[in-house]
């Protein structure tokens, strides 16, 4: 990286947009940097506020850039997606004529940005586990609330490592990384899941280490598939389809036995062995549910273990249970026994059955609609109708086989990787199955909250926004991720995601 005069280049660059900002309309200017506000306002930790354990300070570098910012371009604070898009193409240097010193600016009014949402992800975590009992929010802002807005940093080339500008000029490591900065190292705007900026952040918040070594140590530790489903409970398989109702309740019948023959000193619930899937398999047969081998179902009991946990995170919100090592079982947290009283907020809890009953079939109905529609596109196309009977052959070799587009055009008699690309683009593809998984969801829990009660028609703007955003975190974290996660993988790729397993069928089915 280049060496600039860091501090010298600020207080020039502060003092040049004083003289600017004079020149400005005071009521433009005023209404403009209100609603800009998030990019230059920044939450901050403050111990000595001990009822909210934060506080909001104007940044003066990040409102000075942004003023001159508006300035220079057409963007309005109206154009919310892509003046976000113009800073993080700033950030990460996108543009090889953009200066280390705007960069460093985009980025502190992004680390603004970002902060307010680390704040309400924690406290969002706080009404998930707290319970008012345990743990406050406050406690959590620690691990990811560090950012002071103090330093203006810049990303090396490879987007990793953050670096701090020195009063001299140089540039050195920031040996203590910034949260905020990890979280615009990671973002993708293009990435195919389309998650917001909002919704990386709460990922990201969530996922952060020592907030989950935190919540371990108050008793939310994440326990095995295996032991999520020895210790399930009737009332949590009523989400559940009937088959995979079965498969607990035959998992139950020889996994439960076998644990209870143990030592009581045996902690870990190991993986099932041939011979419990070999007998569960036998006892699933009895049912009429047939599955091809022990591999299947191995695969098929940690799906429904994904689908209990989403069930946990929604259900138990006063508190986990903990294994008591003596009773060999687990127990409600001891220091909660005698507060603890089940407030499962019922409405949310159907909400979340019901999309997960739904998810699929709309998943299974997205899928079916997309790749007609493209295949029909292409037919239309002057250049590739006569490609259109290869799309079908392309994506099988791409999702069966694991084969690089580039590895596809030679055995389709494509022209060069472009053109399969062109043709095939399982990224595109993958990305309107997402819009039109989500849209549908959309519809389907509307209906279902006025059914309930829980929303008027039209709903409200505000309301609306929230259930949006939920679904597309749901659609993300149950099929999405993992979907595009498998495209990003390089040579020796394997598609095993539920999208990849439900593309496949369908077009099992043309063919």
């Amino acid at each position: 990286m280049p060496d600039f005069q860091g501090r010298g280049v600020i207080a020039s660059y502060s003092h040049q947009n004083r003289q600017t900002s004079t020149s400005m309309s005071l009521n433009r200017n005023a209404v403009f940097m209100g609603v800009l506000s998030r990019y230059w306002k920044m939450f901050r930790i403050h111990p000595a506020s001990e009822k909210v354990g934060y506080q909001t300070d104007g940044i003066t570098l990040a409102h000075e850039f942004l003023e001159q910012l508006l300035l220079k371009s057409d963007h309005s604070p109206s154009c919310k997606e892509s003046f976000e898009t113009l800073l993080l193409s700033y950030l990460k240097a996108q543009n090889a004529q953009i200066d280390l010193q705007t960069r460093a600016l985009a980025g502190l009014c992004l680390r603004c940005a970002v902060s307010e949402p680390i704040l309400r992800a924690c406290q969002r975590i706080e009404r998930l586990f707290g319970g008012g009992h345990s743990f406050k929010y406050r406690d959590l802002l620690p691990f990811v609330l560090n950012d002071d807005g103090q330093h203006l940093i810049i990303l090396d080339d490879n987007q990793k490592t953050q670096f701090i500008f020195q009063e001299d000029g140089s540039l050195k490591p920031n040996t203590f990384p910034f949260f905020s900065v990890e979280i615009l190292q990671s973002f993708q705007a293009d990435h195919p899941t389309k998650m917001s900026l909002k919704n990386w952040v709460y990922f990201k918040t969530k996922q952060h280490p020592d907030i989950k070594k935190f919540l371990s140590d108050y008793g939310f530790k994440k326990i095995s598939d295996w032991a999520l489903l020895n210790r399930t409970r009737s009332k949590q398989l009523e989400p559940l389809s009937t088959r995979d109702r079965l498969l607990v309740e035959a998992f139950h019948q020889v996994y439960r036995r076998d644990r209870r023959q143990q030592s009581k000193g045996a902690k870990k619930c190991p993986d099932p062995s041939s011979e419990q899937l070999q007998e569960i398999l036998s006892r699933l047969q009895k049912h009429e549910v047939i599955i091809s081998s022990e591999e299947q179902l191995f695969k098929d009991l940690k799906q429904v273990a994904k689908q209990l946990r989403q069930y946990e995170v929604w259900s138990n919100r006063e508190c986990l249970e903990v294994y008591n090592k003596d009773k060999n079982q687990y127990e409600i947290r001891s220091d909660l026994q005698q507060e603890y009283k089940p407030k499962i907020e019922i409405e949310h809890q159907e909400i979340v059955e019901f999309l997960h009953q739904k998810l699929r079939a709309i998943l299974s109905q997205a899928i079916q609609k997309e790749v007609q529609h493209k295949i029909q596109q292409l037919k239309k196309s002057r250049k590739y109708a006569e490609k259109a009977s290869q799309f079908i052959p392309g994506l099988q070799l791409y999702y069966n086989q694991g084969m690089s587009l580039k590895e596809i055009a030679p055995v389709l008699g494509m022209t060069s990787w472009d053109q399969t690309r062109r043709i095939l683009n399982p990224g595109e593809l993958l990305s309107k199955i997402r819009t039109m998984t989500v849209q549908n969801l959309l519809e389907e829990v509307l209906k279902k909250a006025q059914e309930m009660g829980l929303t008027s028609i039209p709903p409200k703007p505000d309301y609306l926004n929230t259930i949006i955003q939920a679904i597309e975190a749901f659609a993300d974290q149950e099929v999405f991720q993992n979907a595009s996660e498998e495209m990003r993988t390089g040579k020796n790729r394997s598609f095993k995601s539920i999208y990849a397993e439900y593309l496949r069928a369908y077009l099992s089915q043309l063919i």
